[in-house]
């Protein structure tokens, strides 16, 4: 899949802007753009220089000066796709770049495909395929999170999970083919109490890895947030108070929400998406009807539930019934309960309330008191500490699937060796594992199909 010809693209977004950057790629690459750049030292030639350094000049086509460019030379294999690479810094003007990407296109280079830079990167041995995935999430992040866990990603993170292990899980794999060859002489050169040991290291590997991805996928999209209650309890005022704007239609009419609505908001480096729903009560009316079952279908697919309470409203025990059977019902849910409209009811009252409602927090949304106790608690209900011990947190769903699919084969190993049925069986397990963790890493044969899906998702230009 390797190609030998010149790609060429504009590496900043598009637009007007004071720089961009034009990238080409190719073992032409540098003589390519030597030919229509003059430097500004007379005789310089671009083929002469060193790697990795800058030069001042001018991109001219024929006697016609295009811009005033810095031309940035990196020699093979010493550069980001491991060939050739040209970086040039011209003027923001999408009349400049247009001319010297067209000049260049008529003069031996091509349009890069999406992520081909990257493609090229990953099948020139400069990364392996989860790192080059991770390129990706990493110019998507939109939080400290989600920059951190790309950043480890990019680093090796889950390859230098699954190296060391793969690489026993190879060396018996071959000592067991070898069993194979010598099956009529009863012998056995794989150590069978430390393939056990091994088979079961690598299954609370794959284990933590896969518990991992619920956490990480919601970190790295925003972590959901319902936000449900009767109606009037001021929900929407606390999403709007959340958000500081005016996103929800506030009113004192019940029902006035009939549908879920969304939005983010980074709350110390972690992105949270709230949902305000639709009041839950019992009501004849259809529309609310529908808003109230999405409205739990928002709280079953939430990893945090936030329950609203209008102290003024409900006495003691009716209070405890709505919270138990908010509990009931979402038993695996971290809850966190609101009390509402707290600039109503004297300090006393709150005080008994916080008696009442264990982890109860109280707060006005109307007038924004009591939000900073709120996004705290937020926070620490968030398991961070896998990300400031710098664990390996999978975040790719296409890693996810090969995660589990690699446990069930290492399962049936295990069921294998306990079973002591025939060493030829498990053989074609461990193979199967081995495959499995390959194409995370891409060191197995991957499907050119797979690479055009991974690397089609990039922007032109990475």
């Amino acid at each position: 899949m390797i190609k030998n010809d010149t790609i060429i693209a504009l590496a900043t977004p598009s637009g007007v802007g004071a720089i961009s950057v034009i990238r080409l790629s190719g073992e032409n690459a540098i003589s390519i753009v030597n030919t229509f750049f003059k430097s500004v030292k007379k005789g310089k030639s671009l083929k002469n220089q060193k790697s990795h350094t800058i030069h001042l000049g001018h991109i001219i086509n024929n006697t016609v000066i295009i811009d005033e460019v810095l031309v940035s030379v990196f020699k093979n294999p010493n550069s980001y796709t491991g060939e050739n690479v040209v970086e040039i810094s011209c003027h923001g003007s999408s009349f400049i770049q247009q001319e010297i990407i067209q000049l260049f296109l008529q003069n031996g280079c091509r349009m890069a495909d999406n992520g081909e830079f990257t493609m090229r990167a990953f099948l020139n041995g400069k990364m392996d395929l989860s790192q080059a995935e991770a390129v990706a999430d990493v110019i998507a992040s939109n939080s400290a999170a989600s920059h951190q866990m790309a950043i480890q990603q990019m680093r090796g993170g889950i390859t230098n999970e699954l190296k060391e292990l793969r690489v026993q899980l190879l060396d018996f794999a071959a000592l067991i083919e070898l069993e194979l060859d010598f099956s009529g002489e009863d012998v056995e050169f794989a150590d069978r109490t430390k393939f056990k040991e091994l088979v079961a290291k690598i299954s609370f590997v794959l284990k933590r890895l896969i518990d991992s991805f619920s956490f990480g996928n919601a970190m790295k999209n925003g972590i959901p947030v319902a936000i449900i209650g009767e109606p009037n309890v001021g929900k929407s005022t606390l999403l709007n108070a959340l958000l500081n704007e005016e996103k929800a239609i506030v009113s004192e009419i019940a029902g006035t929400t009939r549908d879920a609505i969304e939005d983010e908001l980074i709350i110390d480096g972690v992105a949270f998406r709230f949902i305000d729903t639709a009041g839950i009560r019992e009501t004849k009316d259809v529309v609310e009807n529908i808003g109230i079952k999405k409205a739990y279908e928002k709280a079953e697919n939430a990893q945090l539930i936030i329950f609203i309470i209008d102290p003024r409203k409900e006495k003691k025990e009716q209070r405890q019934q709505e919270i138990d059977s908010i509990k009931k019902r979402f038993p695996n849910k971290r809850l966190l309960v609101i009390a509402n409209k707290t600039d109503l009811i004297s300090t006393d009252e709150i005080e008994n309330l916080k008696s009442e409602i264990e982890n109860l927090i109280p707060l006005s949304a109307k007038n924004k008191t009591g939000m900073d106790g709120l996004k705290n608690e937020l926070t620490s209900l968030v398991n961070i500490g896998a990300l400031s011990n710098n664990e390996t947190i999978v975040t790719n769903s296409r890693h996810f699937e090969a995660l589990n699919n690699a446990l069930m084969a290492i399962n049936s190993v295990q069921e294998g060796i306990d079973l002591e049925i025939s060493t030829d069986l498990f053989s074609i397990d461990i193979r199967e594992c081995l495959r499995h963790l390959g194409n995370i890493t891409g060191e197995y044969d991957i499907d050119k199909d797979i690479l055009g899906h991974i690397f089609g998702n990039f922007c032109i230009g990475k």
